[in-house]
């Protein structure tokens, strides 16, 4: 299962606000991101699998920085054809190895690439360059859904195996939920 990576040369199909905002809205993740938020709100934060910047964008608007984290260069030079904002910082990098200081983010989220990256050595570095208490978003193809849309069945994961890699890490899971062909993750981090 997992580690499917998107084609860079249909980077331009990842700019369909009216595809993409039907699995996952910006007001999910900026709420996952924000809601029940303790002292300190989302300052920095990481888009994992960053792609063409499509929900990067959207986050990027609210908080005080955002490292658009993509392991293809080919996807960082279509955003930054597109046009990248000031507050954002484009990182080549796996998920597994960020070049982040410990708790460096105050949050991190994921839409529709947690399957690209999905081990235990990237949640553990997630769980490492989060603060504690911070927030991790993660929104996924679900492995219940019927494969219609995103990468075939087989690549996928259920929101129970993100909640099971994620508390063996020691992150708290806030909540779960399986959708129609997509799952929903939110936790804090330890």
């Amino acid at each position: 299962m997992g580690f499917h990576t998107f084609d860079a040369e249909k980077a331009e199909q990842l700019e369909r606000p009216g595809v993409r905002y039907r699995w996952v809205s910006a007001e999910e993740i900026l709420g996952a991101l924000t809601a029940e938020r303790d002292d300190r709100a989302a300052a920095v934060v990481a888009d994992l699998g960053s792609g063409t910047g499509f929900y990067t964008d959207d986050v990027a608007a609210h908080v005080e920085r955002v490292h658009g984290v993509d392991v293809q260069a080919e996807m960082h030079a279509f955003y930054r054809e597109k046009g990248v904002p000031e507050n954002v910082d484009l990182v080549e990098s796996d998920v597994a190895t960020l070049p982040f200081d410990d708790g460096e983010l105050d949050a991190a989220f994921s839409t529709m690439t947690y399957h690209e990256f999905a081990s235990d050595d990237a949640v553990a570095e997630l769980a490492r360059v989060i603060r504690s208490g911070g927030r991790l978003a993660v929104f996924d193809w679900s492995a219940a859904g019927d494969g219609d849309h995103g990468p075939p069945a087989d690549e996928r994961f259920a929101a129970s195996d993100a909640v099971e890699a994620l508390e063996a890490a020691r992150f708290e899971v806030l909540s779960a939920s399986e959708r129609t062909e997509t799952f929903a993750v939110v936790a804090r981090a330890p």
